[in-house]
């Protein structure tokens, strides 16, 4: 049936070669037919065939109608990107004005998605068929795909004015707006902009968002003339606000002789009431053209704030109320000084003026059980309190600072802490700032979630930060993709491709993954990629390298998957990036594709390089080891444990030198729980003959860092299966770090040293002064006996130190008596004086000779050292050779 069908297609488009089929012969019902036929096609899972024969045909028949329609509408089932053989199809009866079919044609690209070609030619067509209000309709979605048409969004606002529906003109006036101010059109911008002042004055956040575009993208000159333009509106309503503006004016322009005329006169209508208002202004020099405006409006407002019944702070009084103004000098009463006077100078210098709702002034003001209980209960109240305590701009670790203790207990902040997090995160209420994504601030009027996606994305200066961000935009109900918001993000990323010779190459290719994930779920944004994958792929210099850098595991995913849909030599590439990634898929995909050999040598180049693989080895030993294609690299699982040893090593000199010490740690404990606890050092041993134990063993003790007491403990093991085993030399020995200890004796050590160097330390100092005020250090027997008890002292410190630096806690818990070993008492017969003696072995700082308490390092220790009971000695001391018998061992009250 399948072969049927594609013969048939074959015989079609050779049919229309020959007979040159005229556009006039063709109809909608002959594409409803071509329909069928790729229903068929997809039933019986020839597509992908039906596509290659179109395609080829097209080769050397560009304008067959039938190869075009049958692979383009392939191509758009598959959201293929690349929607050239519908558009070429579409054109053709454009050209010949067959408008029914270009309506057709048209409807059926749309029904897989967006598309401005389809779009914009079906709002033609209805033109052409006098349907005015159904083209609306089109424009309306026209307008939501291409970011950049200005003209369409703005006859949707007038449409919609003169219905009277101002809400739905507001929002396609905003539309049209942004898109003017991209294309640099003030004309344009400056007639809407006067349209929305008379549609939503009250919405300050948008003018004073689009003027930054506006300063931006045409000029300081053109945003000043807008910005005067929603002063006169707000001056004689919101004065702080027509304040705010007049500010950014003279930010634009300094010498605006009438911003700084109008500012001033703001000013004496806000602090009408202020006693000392005139004077204040006075003394700025506000109205002085000859000093800088700035310096001017921040002393005026410095001094503004002062006036009787204010706050203030001073950092040593703490917080205190003004009680009055007289001439030049102030009265402030302090908690603990009142009826403080000083002369204003000096107060501006000194005081921190503070709002009645400071967080500092209900601290001194509220009693503390009030306020923690309104902190506890009000989240957000104590939020907006102590960010707008500091000038609207806080992280939590300053709101942290301020809470806690003071207010909040340490176990109650943790717990207020989370609860707040949630807040500044989901609250429209509270913002970040456009440059810390960490520096959180109140807004005074509501934001929704998209503005607020949008302002986290401003602040955050991590290309991968972003992507998450924007991944969040659009996962929204009811995401507006032709917004400003979404189209700024969008183009961020859309830049790269742009200019991708300039640029990172991770940033690059993680720009192409995400507007291709994002197209597949809205396929309109994949008109935005001007670049393939391949043409990105060849540009990479160093693949592993890139793969590191795409800091987020979703890019990853999906740079595999892409090497693996375009790149011939995938397999190679995959190879090359396992030991990198460290994604089981690849092994998979390799796995299926027959990859066995390549796997053999990944394998071998593994180990053999183990220094530049660390995770890898150890991820191949513990999930692939049982498999073919690594059994089939040969490597002897002595070389297997010997590697891991190695890396072991590695990873606790790196750790040592401050290298890469998180990795390295993660590294270092899967391997230690490889060889250790799950035992795999212990089942070689127990199967090894004695030269290959002895090699591993070797590598064991070289790892200096290592537990002494799991030395000891492979140690006993080895004994226990090949009694007489020789080790090369004394393994405790050669252990550079270790020192066995117990946790009494520890503590009484870190006792010692704290007694030296905060007793004995500072007394010998003084001795020392005493000594030097007596003079003549020459016959002075004072200064010198001071001196030697320092050198003592310091060479008993430093002694301690590196003792208990070294020691190792001996866990009461491992004591192993089938053998002699640290913890525990033996019982030996004295053969060569027939008589019974007991010692109990433990380390240098528990050793007590009278008592039979000898060390494991003392060279009786060690002769004794992994003897079992029934085991003969014998031990030479002052040439006298004594013989011993191992009677019993148990374990001590260590």
């Amino acid at each position: 049936m399948s072969e049927a069908l594609l013969k048939n297609v074959q015989e079609m488009l050779n049919e229309e070669k020959w007979t040159r089929a005229t556009l006039s012969n063709y109809s909608t019902n002959q594409f409803k037919e071509l329909d069928l036929i790729l229903k068929e096609a997809r039933d019986g899972r020839v597509v992908d065939e039906l596509k290659k024969n179109c395609d080829e045909h097209l080769t050397h028949t560009k304008n067959s109608i039938i190869a075009l329609y049958l692979s383009g509408m392939v191509a758009l089932s598959r959201q293929i990107i690349d929607d050239s053989a519908m558009i070429n199809l579409v054109s053709i009866f454009l050209d010949n004005h067959k408008w029914g079919i270009v309506r057709y044609l048209c409807e059926r690209v749309l029904d897989y998605g967006e598309s401005k070609f389809a779009l914009r030619t079906l709002a033609d067509c209805l033109k052409n068929e006098n349907e005015e209000e159904a083209i609306f309709g089109i424009w309306e979605r026209l307008v939501k795909v291409d970011y950049e048409e200005a003209d369409l969004a703005k006859s949707l606002a007038e449409h919609y004015e003169k219905q009277g529906d101002i809400e739905t003109a507001t929002e396609y006036f905003k539309k049209a707006l942004h898109r003017y101010v991209n294309k640099g059109l003030f004309t344009n911008v400056r007639e809407i902009w006067e349209k929305l002042l008379v549609f939503c004055p009250e919405d300050i956040d948008f003018f004073l968002h689009v003027q930054k575009k506006i300063a931006k993208n045409i000029s300081e000159d053109k945003a000043v003339i807008l910005l005067n333009d929603v002063y006169a509106v707000c001056k004689n309503s919101d004065i702080d606000t027509a304040i705010s503006i007049l500010k950014i004016v003279l930010q634009y322009d300094e010498k605006d002789v009438h911003a700084r005329k109008e500012i001033i006169e703001c000013f004496r209508k806000k602090h009408a009431s202020h006693s000392q208002l005139e004077e204040y202004i006075r003394i700025s020099n506000l109205s002085q053209t000859y000093r800088n405006v700035h310096e001017a409006i921040i002393d005026f407002e410095k001094h503004i704030a002062f006036d009787k019944g204010n706050f203030v702070y001073h950092r040593t009084w703490g917080v205190g109320r003004i009680a009055g103004i007289e001439g030049d000098e102030i009265h402030i009463d302090f908690a603990k000084k009142r009826d403080h006077s000083m002369s204003l100078k000096m107060a501006v210098g000194a005081l921190q003026t503070l709002s009645k709702n400071h967080i500092w002034v209900l601290k001194a003001t509220w009693k503390k059980e009030k306020l923690h209980e309104k902190v506890k209960s009000d989240y957000a109240w104590a939020l907006q309190t102590v960010i707008k305590s500091f000038g609207n701009s806080c992280d939590l670790k300053r709101i942290k600072a301020e809470l806690s203790p003071s207010v909040l207990s340490a176990g109650e902040w943790s717990t207020w802490s989370g609860k707040a997090r949630d807040i500044l995160k989901s609250d429209p209420g509270f913002g970040v700032s456009p440059d810390n994504i960490d520096i959180f601030t109140v807004r005074d009027r509501h934001i929704t979630v998209a503005e607020k996606l949008y302002n986290e994305f401003k602040a955050e200066r991590n290309f991968f930060d972003r992507a998450v961000t924007i991944r969040s935009f659009v996962s929204q109900k009811d995401v507006e993709l032709d917004s400003e918001y979404f189209t700024e993000m969008f183009a961020y990323f859309t830049g790269f491709l742009r200019s991708s010779t300039n640029q990172a190459a991770e940033q690059v290719v993680a720009s192409y993954l995400l507007v291709k994930e994002l197209a597949g779920k809205y396929p309109h944004l994949g008109a935005s990629l001007s670049l393939n994958f391949t043409d990105i792929f060849k540009d990479i210099d160093d693949i592993p390298a890139l793969f590191n850098d795409l800091k987020d595991n979703k890019f990853k995913e999906e740079f595999l998957h892409h090497v693996q849909l375009f790149i011939p030599d995938w397999p190679d590439i995959y190879v090359k990036l396992f030991p990198y990634a460290l994604i089981p898929s690849i092994i998979t995909h390799l796995e299926k594709e027959g990859c066995a050999e390549k796997l053999t040598t990944m394998c071998v180049s593994c180990f053999d390089h183990f220094r530049d693989n660390r995770e890898a080895v150890v991820w191949l030993f513990k999930n692939a080891a049982s498999t073919d294609w690594f059994k089939a690299a040969n490597i002897p699982f002595e070389k297997q444990l010997i590697t891991l040893i190695h890396i072991m090593d590695l990873s606790y000199r790196d750790i040592e030198n401050h290298r890469d010490t998180t990795e390295n740690r993660k590294i270092n404990k899967l391997v230690y729980t490889i060889l250790f606890k799950e035992g795999s050092l212990n089942t070689f041993i127990d199967q090894a003959d004695e030269d290959t134990i002895t090699r591993v063993y070797t590598f064991i003790n070289y790892v200096k860092d290592l537990d002494p007491q799991d030395k000891l403990n492979l140690k006993s093991r080895i004994m226990d299966k090949h009694p007489e085993f020789k080790f090369l030399g004394d393994a405790e020995k050669k252990v550079s770090r270790g020192l066995l200890v117990t946790a009494a004796m520890y503590e009484e050590k870190q006792k010692q040293l704290t007694h030296i160097m905060e007793e004995e330390v500072p007394a010998n100092s003084k001795e020392i002064a005493f000594a030097l005020s007596l003079g003549d250090l020459r016959e002075n027997a004072e200064y010198k006996a001071a001196k030697e008890k320092q050198e003592i002292l310091n060479s008993t410190v430093a002694k301690l130190k590196d003792e208990i630096e070294r020691a190792q806690l001996f866990d009461p818990n491992s004591i192993n008596t089938t053998r002699v070993s640290f913890g525990t008492t033996v019982l030996l017969h004295n053969d060569t004086q027939n008589q019974k003696e007991e010692y109990t072995i433990l380390g240098p700082w528990e050793s007590d000779p009278d008592n039979n308490i000898i060390s494991y390092l003392s060279p009786f220790g060690g002769a004794i050292l992994n003897r079992t009971v029934g085991e003969r000695f014998d031990f030479s001391i002052n040439d006298e050779k004594v013989s011993y018998l191992v009677e019993q061992i148990s374990a001590a009250k260590v």
